[in-house]
């Protein structure tokens, strides 16, 4: 998993920074923006359409107390005339004049004072079963038509107390269809029975529908639009409506159809009446993009803003990383110039972000590179005049030794000779002298051991102590054992005690002492080379520093201080050279310290 992440990383970075940006604005911004504005827009629609649906229905169940409460006032009123006695009378009397019944039929005055005092109702009339002589309008024999009607048949089928609920036409106005309550009410006494027709006003029925912000309809069970919202659906049967034809068999709740081409919400509750075989149901229509069309029209501006944002965006990516391209380019030139060998160029990208430091880093990279190939052809060049000294010193040293080992043979063979007259002193010192000649042609360019230096020190010294007899000279050596084999180059510790004895003890006397040492201290090995001299001078002094300096002094001075303080520095480096230390009239000191390890400075 780890290796397809890494190759997938390193695919990415052969894609340029400009491409970069791009993607990163589309796959961190553009897609996220455009997901959660897609998912607020739909949840934002879903929930207008929710609370539409619900305040449908919140209206619907509003609209079903309302119907029932304008039910409940027939249904009150039929419960009562079921038992009401002048009713039972009047219809089961038998009148021997018409007079008597025209009387008793207008001094029976219910169904007019029902009509006058509630407003929810439009009409009232009786059904006998057996003809009256006459009728009023209020109490009418049955004829054929209305015995045949599917209401009234119902109703003589069905049990007093139940009620029915139709849309039935009145003839005593003109056919018109009412909502009608429509009961059986028995006369146990008389053993007869009528059928009792109630109408509702149509227009208290409608006023309920009027103030509904969506279209909303009443039907009954058979189908028949009772009261609406739009006045020309009242009287029709709801498989008329295309949108509406399944509503007769759909339970209460919401359902989605189409109407006019465009989606619906359809609310459906019923309202079943107490003591009532059927019921009606009310039915709100509404489609959704009237009801989503402000969450729609937000939408669309909020895509709007959103999509000129992006563009924005995109346009100021595409300028900034047009930007950033150009300025690395620009440095990329520069670098291909370096490549090429070229180290004088100058980075000019400015600024003080990321690129403009990174432009002043490598400004800064190429002066040090000038600058430490200035220091390293300097060095080279010391190095190479140091060997070409060294060179020099040893053609002179070879050309002043007509035959080494002529010479080597000679001094040998004077050895011998004090040897046996018994003059050992001086055959010591010939023996010293052929000794340190040896050494010094055989050395060479090669590092010699600080234990094979001291040893050429310690013939120097013993030479000289021989010429100066034993009271002017005295030396001390001190080696730690630790030294012993640290490797440095040749003739670097002698031409200090030479210094010492031929400068230092100069104007001495007698009593004159060198001391050398060579001590471990951390990781360098520290050498002191000292004497009880007169010590130097501040001028000279001066001019000793100056010399340490100058690589073109004169020629007798190559072999002194200032050449072994060159050779060090140029073999370990700044910081490795000579330190003296010389107050007037205490002697002088030369210090100077190497790694232990003996490597060359590079």
């Amino acid at each position: 998993m780890g290796g397809k992440i890494l190759a997938a990383v390193r695919k990415t970075n052969n894609i340029r920074l400009k491409n970069k940006l791009i993607i990163s604005i589309v796959v961190v911004v553009f897609i996220p923006v455009l997901l959660v504005g897609t998912i607020l827009t739909a949840s934002y629609r879903q929930n207008v359409l929710d609370q539409a649906t619900q305040q449908t229905r919140n209206n619907v169940d509003k609209i079903k107390k309302r119907v029932s409460d304008i039910l409940r006032v027939p249904i009150e009123i039929s419960n009562k005339l079921q038992v009401d006695d002048r009713l039972s009378n009047l219809v089961n009397t038998r009148y021997e004049h018409i007079f008597d019944l025209v009387k008793a039929l207008w001094d029976f005055r219910n169904f007019r004072d029902y009509v006058q005092i509630y407003k929810e109702i439009d009409n009232v009339r009786f059904y006998t079963a057996n003809p009256l002589p006459i009728n009023n309008w209020e109490f009418l024999s049955a004829d054929e038509s209305v015995k045949n009607s599917d209401w009234y048949r119902e109703a003589l089928d069905k049990s007093s107390s139940s009620i029915g609920w139709h849309y039935v036409p009145d003839e005593t106005k003109g056919n018109r269809p009412y909502l009608s309550l429509v009961r059986r009410i028995d006369f146990p006494l008389y053993r007869s029975y009528g059928v009792l027709v109630i109408d509702l006003d149509p227009d208290e029925l409608g006023g309920i529908l009027s103030q509904e912000p969506f279209d909303t309809m009443i039907f009954d069970a058979t189908g028949f639009i009772v009261a609406a919202k739009n006045p020309q659906w009242v009287g029709r049967k709801i498989e008329s409506l295309d949108f509406a034809k399944d509503l007769s068999d759909k339970p209460a709740g919401a359902y989605e159809f189409h109407y006019e081409g465009q989606p619906t919400k359809i609310v459906v509750e019923e309202v079943v009446p107490p003591f009532s075989r059927n019921g009606l149901k009310v039915v709100s229509v509404f489609t959704i993009d009237s009801i989503v069309s402000g969450a729609n029209r937000v939408s669309r501006l909020g895509f709007i803003i959103i999509a000129a944002s992006l563009f924005i965006a995109c346009v100021l990516i595409y300028f900034t990383s047009s930007l950033l391209s150009r300025r690395l380019l620009l440095l990329n030139r520069m670098l291909n110039k370096v490549s090429m060998g070229n180290l004088n160029v100058t980075s000019e990208v400015d600024g003080n972000d990321e690129i403009g430091l990174l432009s002043k880093q490598f400004n800064h990279m190429l002066a040090s590179i000038r600058s430490l190939m200035e220091e390293v052809s300097e060095s080279h060049m010391q190095k190479s005049l140091l060997e070409l000294r060294q060179r020099d010193i040893k053609l002179k040293m070879m050309a002043s030794q007509i035959n080494p080992h002529f010479l080597f043979n000679t001094l040998e063979s004077i050895r011998m000779k004090a040897y046996v007259k018994g003059d050992k002193e001086i055959s010591n010192v010939v023996q010293l002298l052929g000794k340190l000649m040896r050494r010094s042609i055989e050395i060479g360019a090669r590092k010699i051991t600080l234990k094979e230096e001291f040893e050429i020190v310690r013939c120097y010294l013993e030479i000289q102590k021989f010429r100066f007899e034993d009271e002017r000279l005295t030396y001390k050596l001190h080696l730690d054992d630790a030294a012993e084999k640290v490797e440095i180059p040749p003739l670097i510790v002698q031409p200090l005690a030479e210094n010492a004895v031929v400068h230092g003890l100069e104007e001495v006397e007698e009593g004159g002492i060198v001391c050398i040492e060579a001590r471990v201290e951390s990781d360098r090995v520290v050498i002191t080379v000292e004497d009880n001299g007169s010590g130097i001078s501040e001028d000279k002094m001066r001019a000793i520093g100056i010399s340490f300096q100058d690589l073109e002094d004169a020629e007798e001075y190559r072999i002194g201080l200032r050449n072994v303080h060159q050779r060090l520095i140029l073999t370990y480096g700044e910081g490795y050279g000579l330190k003296l230390e010389s107050p007037p009239g205490s002697g002088t000191k030369v210090t100077f310290s190497i790694p232990l390890g003996g490597k060359l400075h590079v």
